[in-house]
């Protein structure tokens, strides 16, 4: 999926598909275009599309393998673009999120339910080396016998 056929949707099905609002999308992607340096050889895919798959990557959890065969690139190509654009994203500090004592007030009044659960054993017939447990193995010969 290329940045050049998805810009074309509402905000709403924009940010159901890459998880950001189009105004943060174009905020990253600013961020992304002046962060990353042009040097050798040109990229097969646009800043845009670089972004893009770093969201399809965080969002989805899908592999860099299918990334990559999506894309038309190589896997080791999907993990150096993300890299390269997680890092400029960090650089920039305007897409951090708030630490742990910012997102948990100390005011905060917790209700704790402890469950004590334990572990009891399950008895089961032993298996014998072939696969027949004792029990039918005994069963049997005691029939023919």
């Amino acid at each position: 999926m290329r940045y050049e056929t998805i810009k074309h949707l509402k905000n709403a099905d924009f940010k159901r598909l890459t998880g950001v609002q189009r105004e943060t999308f174009e905020r990253m992607l600013a961020v992304v275009e002046k962060g990353l340096r042009d040097f050798g050889r040109p990229t097969k895919l646009s800043r845009a599309d670089q972004l893009l798959m770093t969201l399809m990557y965080w969002r989805e959890y899908r592999t860099e393998f299918h990334i990559a065969q999506s894309y038309g690139v190589s896997e080791a190509t999907v993990c150096r673009t993300i890299q390269k654009v997680e890092n400029a994203l960090v650089r920039s500090g305007k897409f951090r999120l708030p630490g742990k004592k910012a997102l948990q007030p100390s005011d905060t009044l917790f209700e704790v339910v402890l469950v004590d659960v334990s572990e009891q054993p399950i008895e089961r017939p032993k298996k014998a080396k072939n696969g027949i447990t004792v029990v039918k193995r005994s069963a049997i010969h005691k029939k023919h016998s």
